[in-house]
């Protein structure tokens, strides 16, 4: 009797065992992560925690001491709505067909779940605020029912006070034609507090946002899109003081790259569409340093905004439970090949900020150099959030990555860009390794017409000033590389990373 006693008790601590933890875990179940999902347009690397000492960028360098760093992140192509629909779909311009500024991915691809829309049907809110997709090319299944569609046409501090900058060239005695249309110029000083203009207004609304999200128990996908630093450099005068123009550093490499073709880089391009820009390919310097240091001021700028946001979701004790991600669409020019703006498969084109902090992540205030795409974010995000991923993506998620940041990963980050030259239809694919840069110019029609190719030695020459393509002795590397581009974005993905 007393044996039947004791198994029964030993029957009942077992079941116990089982049975505690089990409705223990539905009454707390885990909570699901919130996403802040920033995207500034136009950012390149020119931030305090890529290395640049004379930018003032103390919200988004607080972010990389909270998170992650990636100092090798590229772009699928470098220019607003190719960049950005590749991210939010998930896939290349080759497969959405979004390779301009007018083109919808729905045309294409009309069932496709976009980046939040798949995180809205997974029971988060999910709201879109400033510019998340370019232009007028909206996503209304990307959001919550209740949601308006972003705004994105109030980026600039109010017009009615500035402070004009302009054009001198005291160094010249012919005066330089300048163009003249109706978009005002290229940069100027707005006479107005630092925490106002359009920027500021996002950060209002993100703020507001971030405080309803709080009072509820749904998770949030909250996406905030600045204008800044594109075109035109207008912020408040709080910010371009925070600059002696005479320390910011002209661009070293003022030409183009040797023996490259011609076409790679184009001439004249957005910023000649605002008004006072010269009409010359060789700016005077004083309208340069002026171009970059406006350029500088709205970093600044935008960097304030940010930090409202996220002290925000700091006061509201959020940010445990929130990943954070800022990423830039895309690089630009500064002056370097004498161009400016982006539109080309160039490094300072196709490389692009990426920071990301996740709660609990073990490598808090790390960079690393793993080679990483903009069309990894979206499945990186949905892992990180144990959400399924959709079959039809092309990115790799990089969770990996932030759990060992120095282990081998991608071996090459793939971008492309589109000419038009002497009636043919090229498209420039570009392989970057990580120490090479390889970009073969194929027709559209068919790869194997191939127009042009380039090679440069990032060991030797991080500019990319020389094209050694041609040079014989590099001949067994063209044809490796080769062999590599050939295999395509597929042929990159680490072995433990393919599904």
């Amino acid at each position: 009797m007393r044996y039947r006693q004791c198994l029964r008790w030993i029957a009942c601590l077992t079941l116990a065992s089982f049975t505690v933890p089990a409705n223990a875990e539905q009454e707390n179940p885990a909570k699901p992560l919130n996403v802040l999902f920033f995207v500034s347009d136009d950012l390149r690397p020119d931030l305090g925690c890529y290395g640049n000492t004379v930018i003032q960028s103390p919200n988004i360098d607080s972010l990389a001491k909270r998170g992650m760093v990636f100092r090798h992140a590229y772009c699928q192509q470098a220019v607003c709505s190719p960049s950005r629909s590749s991210v939010m779909t998930g896939v290349r311009p080759d497969t959405n067909k979004v390779w301009n500024l007018t083109t919808h991915f729905r045309d294409a691809m009309p069932d496709v779940v976009t980046l939040p829309q798949l995180f809205k049907n997974h029971g988060y809110v999910t709201r879109g605020l400033g510019k998340i997709y370019h232009g007028d090319l909206q996503d209304s299944p990307s959001w919550s029912p209740s949601e308006p569609a972003p705004k994105t046409n109030a980026s600039s501090p109010s017009r009615s006070r500035f402070h004009t900058l302009v054009n001198q060239n005291a160094a010249t005695t012919k005066p330089i034609p300048t163009t003249k249309t109706n978009r005002g110029q290229a940069f100027r000083i707005a006479d107005d507090p630092p925490n106002s203009g359009g920027e500021s207004e996002l950060a209002e609304e993100a703020i507001e946002s971030l405080q309803e999200f709080a009072t509820q128990s749904q998770p949030f996908f909250l996406a905030v899109g600045f204008r800044k630093p594109h075109l035109p450099f207008v912020c408040p005068k709080a910010y371009w003081d925070l600059y002696d123009p005479n320390e910011i550093p002209r661009a070293t490499n003022r030409f183009l790259p040797h023996d490259a073709p011609e076409y790679a880089l184009v001439r004249r391009n957005e910023m000649w569409n605002y008004s006072g820009v010269p009409e010359t390919d060789d700016l005077p310097e004083e309208y340069a340093r002026k171009l970059k240091h406006g350029y500088y001021a709205c970093v600044s700028y935008m960097d304030a905004q940010l930090g409202r946001v996220i002290d925000e979701l700091d006061r509201l004790e959020l940010a445990d439970n929130t990943i954070i991600v800022l990423w830039g669409d895309h690089g630009w020019k500064l002056g370097e090949h004498n161009r400016w703006c982006k539109h080309s498969n160039v490094e300072d084109d196709a490389r692009a900020p990426l920071l990301m902090s996740v709660p609990g992540m073990k490598h808090v205030g790390q960079s690393t150099d793993a080679l990483v795409e903009f069309v990894d974010i979206y499945p990186t995000l949905a892992d990180l959030a144990e959400l399924p991923l959709p079959d039809d993506l092309e990115g790799t998620s990089f969770r990996p990555v932030l759990d060992a940041p120095n282990e081998p990963w991608k071996t090459a980050a793939f971008s492309q860009y589109p000419r038009s030259v002497n009636k043919q239809r090229l498209m420039g694919y570009s392989m970057r390794t990580g120490r090479y840069r390889f970009t073969r110019w194929v027709d559209v029609n068919d790869h194997s017409n191939v127009d042009a190719e380039e090679l440069y030695d990032h060991q030797t020459d991080p500019q990319e000033n020389q094209n050694i393509a041609g040079n014989p002795e590099h001949a067994q590397l063209i044809r490796s590389l080769r062999t590599q581009w050939e295999a395509g974005w597929q042929g990159a993905i680490p072995e433990k990373a393919r599904r």
